[in-house]
């Protein structure tokens, strides 16, 4: 007889009346002694099923009460409909010899699936296929093989011998597991008449569970969204005997919105505000997740598998795992380099890597998080007698990695403080090979983290941009302890939070900044707030002064299309700050330098663009390569000096006659301590308006005599 290959049975027709679902359904409730009415017309036994096989069109009688596990009832029912979509393989299951492979996608349906196949789908007789312990006799009626990738025999090249054994007596052979070709035998595999794979729960599915359950069925459609965010494993525990149809459908959505909570506690990664690429990752990887668990996408076709999360300390790399698998609503694993050093012996340290991927894999589909990834030694940099002890480690480790496709379902996300110092074979294709560091939040970050942490309740119609800059440098760890410390100091003041309260704990971690240089800050700032706007070089969004420092935020508008004239005027700004101090205190300070992110850091780095790389400078128009130490290059050393001289003194041809403009911003920055690109604006304004005035008072005096 000639069957035809098919493939997802996704795509393959929906029996309407789901008669063969109601058939293994009554199947499966007399193999457990469920008190059920005939889910089919008539009295159930075994020649009713062998007669509804031949005829699919028997009228549905009326259900009433039923007691049946109702995950089991739903594997039975998708099963029963991936088998049905394929014309005549029920009956060849059961009367001829037909070799079928069904993918169940989630490890944790394959017990329930190796019970509905014995008790439905395949002959009374048929046996299940144990390794090494399992011969083929005359009354075989049929082999299933289910294997859900965890044991160490759930491997292509185990149980040939017997499939090629079943093969030979001509009995029926169904293999399930969740990704076939790496779990079932090769013999299975390469004999396959059919593929089939388990469809998603639909809004039908999931009446058709009810009805089996409870003997209601629901009125009502359940929302969609929720829908897809259903698990298997959720509906024993909304769907129960004596609930009323729409009930359960209220219980389950109910229970749905809770998963993540119960899951994961804290905040989902969608509240947490930051974290840049790293949450359109998350993001992307939750949204594959949910179409994964439901059936709709193969783990081959999710690209998000591996990430390695960089970045300084405080900044929320565990959060971040936590918050997106609250909402991914899948288990979180968490580990540790230093918790698989705890153990004494290599021996030990082995096992505790090896265990870890094996708890991922049974828990899967999942997350597994490893923190102090540089904990894991670059081979390269190995040196001395620990090369051999470490060797075995990060090999080990990079097995588990690679082993992306024997893992379906499990997501590893590594974090590190040093991401340099991490073997480069872990970050290759197939294993964590997508890094993304979580930098320390800007201003505007930062004030979203304040209001995150200090809720919406309290000062809702606050401006937290000045709590943001008065922080400056502070990671979201460092904002959390700083608002639960204000909260504490309202709390036993039996007050509500005030934001002197956030700013008191904010200068708390740092002396006060002495008179003198607060005032040389407030001018500093001041000039290159007043040159970016004379100079049209973008946004300023503010200019402020805090524990640290001063800072000014700005938006520049440079782009690839830049002329010498627009560098010129963005070193201008840049060197703005050492100008106004120099025009208003006498001399500079040091605090323009110091660091290649400081002004005269950028500054110098785009004078060695327009000398080296532009063909704009004293060079000429040749492209030189990166120069790294300019000190051993004179003449580039000069030529790079004569742009930042001629930038400078740019910079005091726009702030000499605005002096008192100048003077104005750093009087009021040094008072209120932070200036919005508004205020700026408005006291540029205002002091041009009231020079234009007292310009035409002597015109006035003269015409009036």
């Amino acid at each position: 007889m000639h069957h035809r290959k098919s493939g997802s049975s996704a795509n393959k027709r929906q029996p309407a009346s789901d008669l063969l679902a109601r058939a293994y359904l009554e199947s499966l409730a007399k193999e457990a002694g469920a008190k059920i009415k005939p889910m089919l017309r008539g009295e159930y036994s075994d020649d009713a099923l062998e007669r509804l096989i031949d005829e699919l069109d028997d009228d549905v009688a009326d259900p009433s009460i039923a007691i049946l596990r109702a995950d089991l009832a739903a594997v039975a029912i998708l099963m029963a409909r991936a088998i049905e979509g394929e014309p005549g393989l029920a009956r060849g299951l059961r009367r001829e010899a037909p070799i079928v492979v069904l993918t169940a996608h989630n490890p944790s349906f394959i017990e329930m699936a190796k019970e509905v196949a014995q008790t439905c789908v395949l002959p009374t007789g048929s046996r299940v296929l144990e390794v090494g312990g399992l011969s083929i006799g005359f009354h075989t009626r049929g082999m299933l093989v289910a294997r859900d990738g965890t044991a160490k025999d759930d491997r292509p090249e185990k149980g040939n011998r017997e499939v090629t054994a079943a093969l030979q007596r001509r009995i029926p052979v169904l293999g399930i597991a969740p990704d076939p070709i790496r779990h079932l035998p090769q013999a299975l595999m390469r004999t396959a008449e059919y593929e089939l794979a388990l469809p998603a729960l639909d809004q039908s599915a999931i009446a058709l569970v009810i009805e089996a359950v409870t003997g209601q069925t629901p009125t009502r459609d359940m929302d969609p969204d929720l829908i897809r965010l259903i698990d298997i494993d959720d509906l024993p525990l909304a769907f129960r005997s004596g609930r009323a149809g729409n009930d359960c459908l209220n219980a389950i959505e109910d229970v749905v919105r809770k998963k993540g909570d119960y899951l994961i506690s804290g905040p989902s990664l969608e509240q947490l505000p930051g974290y840049g690429a790293a949450k359109e990752w998350g993001l992307q990887l939750a949204e594959d997740l949910a179409e994964y668990k439901a059936g709709r996408l193969s783990w081959a076709d999710i690209d998000n598998k591996g990430l390695l999360v960089s970045g300084p300390p405080g900044t929320g790399k565990t959060q971040f795992a936590r918050a997106l698998a609250k909402t991914a609503r899948v288990p979180l694993i968490s580990t540790s380099v230093a918790q698989w050093n705890a153990a004494t012996y290599l021996s030990g340290t082995l096992q505790a890597i090896r265990g870890a991927f094996a708890q991922a894999r049974r828990q899967a589909p999942c997350i597994l998080f490893i923190d102090e990834m540089d904990g894991i030694s670059d081979r390269a940099k190995l040196r001395g007698d620990y090369v051999e002890y470490w060797t075995q480690i990060v090999n080990l480790l990079l097995e588990q990695l690679a082993g992306i496709e024997e893992r379906p379902g499990v997501v590893v996300i590594g974090a590190t403080n040093h991401p340099d110092r991490i073997d480069a074979a872990v970050k290759r294709a197939g294993r964590l090979d997508r890094e993304i560091e979580i930098p320390k939040p800007d201003t505007l970050t930062l004030a979203d983290i304040f209001r995150f942490h200090i809720g919406s309740e309290l000062l809702p119609d606050a401006d937290l941009v000045p709590l943001a800059l008065a922080s400056r440098g502070a990671t979201g760890a460092d904002v959390e302890a700083l608002v639960r410390r204000a909260k504490g100091t309202a709390r036993r003041s039996r007050r509500a939070l005030m934001l002197d309260d956030v700013m008191a704990a904010i200068a708390a971690d740092a002396p006060a900044i002495p008179a003198q240089a607060r005032w040389r800050i407030a001018v500093h700032e001041s000039g290159h707030a007043l040159a970016a706007h004379a100079l049209e070089t973008g946004t300023v969004c503010g200019i402020s002064i805090h524990t640290r420092g001063g800072f000014f935020e700005f938006e520049s508008n440079l782009s690839g299309s830049a002329t010498f004239d627009r560098l010129q005027r963005e070193m201008a700004v840049l060197l703005a700050g050492r100008s106004a101090e120099r025009l208003i205190l006498g001399d500079v300070s040091a605090g323009a330098g110091m660091q290649p992110a400081s002004d005269l850091g950028r500054a110098t780095a785009f004078a060695m663009l327009i000398e080296t790389q532009c063909g704009m400078g004293h060079s000429g128009g040749a492209y030189l390569e990166e120069v790294k130490e300019l000190a051993q290059v004179p003449a580039l050393h000069l030529a790079v000096n004569a742009q930042l001289k001629d930038a400078e003194a740019k910079a005091a041809q726009i702030l000499e006659p605005r002096r008192a403009t100048l003077l104005e911003l750093a009087t009021t920055l040094d008072q209120r301590g932070y200036l919005s690109g508004g205020e700026i604006e408005g006291i540029i304004g205002q002091t041009r308006m009231e020079a234009a005035k007292w310009d035409r008072a002597p015109a006035q005096v003269a015409r009036s005599a």
